[in-house]
């Protein structure tokens, strides 16, 4: 199996982190993080304001970091079907994950490392546990009813990397959501919990993914949209 740390040569603070995972992941290299803020990246996609699917997506237009992050998975994929991997892992470059974990888990990802599969592995535990698909001591392999959002970690086959290229030439949301209509890309996505993954903060590096709110007023309107958003997607659950 193989593994692709995406990471921004210019995050110097998250290069041990970056060296950690190198040292972690199996046959693991980085590959260069994608920064969609500038004009130049910009002009080498389409985007649309969350208009291109049901439900539409109430947040747009799409930021810049919000696009270079979706462009960095979007390299990833390439780079499977580029080397022809049956499969391999894709880590965003602040994953941490506990020591004790560690085998567990690469085991049973070694045993679903297959071409069309899409196993997430999250920090945040926000997906409720459904029917078991396998298990590796305490952590578990399952098929949730709602896939949950965040691009930390996670396991991507060869036939998964063709089929999401193929349906995202167009930008229309973050990767992460679009990864959440299923109905759209037709992949089946599994998670893993628990797991012993986490996302390591880096103090004084500030994000790259700029905040739409500013105010009050705003706030509450995003939590409303929000809340309408996530019911239309539970018309839509992975069985």
């Amino acid at each position: 199996m193989h593994s692709l740390i995406i990471h921004m040569a210019t995050s110097t603070e998250r290069r041990a982190n970056v060296d950690r995972l190198l040292d972690d992941l199996p046959d693991a290299r980085v590959i260069d993080a994608i920064d969609g803020r500038t004009p130049e990246i910009q002009a080498t996609i389409e985007t649309r304001n969350g208009d291109m699917f049901a439900p539409a997506y109430p947040f747009s237009p799409l930021l810049g970091g919000e696009i270079g992050c979706f462009l960095s998975h979007r390299a990833s994929w390439q780079a499977i079907v580029d080397h022809n991997w049956p499969a391999a892992l894709i880590a965003e470059d602040d994953l941490e994950i506990a020591p004790d974990a560690l085998a567990p888990l690469l085991a049973l990802l070694g045993r679903h490392a297959d071409p069309d599969v899409f196993i997430r592995i999250p920090p945040k535990d926000r997906e409720p546990l459904t029917m078991v698909d396998d298990q590796e001591g305490d952590l578990k392999l399952f098929t949730p009813a709602l896939i949950g959002l965040q691009t930390t970690f996670q396991l991507v086959g060869l036939e998964t990397a063709k089929r999401l290229l193929a349906a995202t030439e167009v930008l229309d949301r973050p990767v992460d959501t679009f990864l959440q209509m299923h109905w759209i890309t037709g992949q089946k996505i599994q998670t893993i919990l628990p797991n012993g993954c986490t996302e390591k903060t880096f103090p004084g590096s500030g994000s790259t993914v700029q905040s739409k709110t500013t105010g009050v007023f705003h706030k509450i309107s995003r939590e409303i949209a929000r809340a309408r958003y996530r019911g239309a997607l539970k018309r839509h659950p992975q069985t």
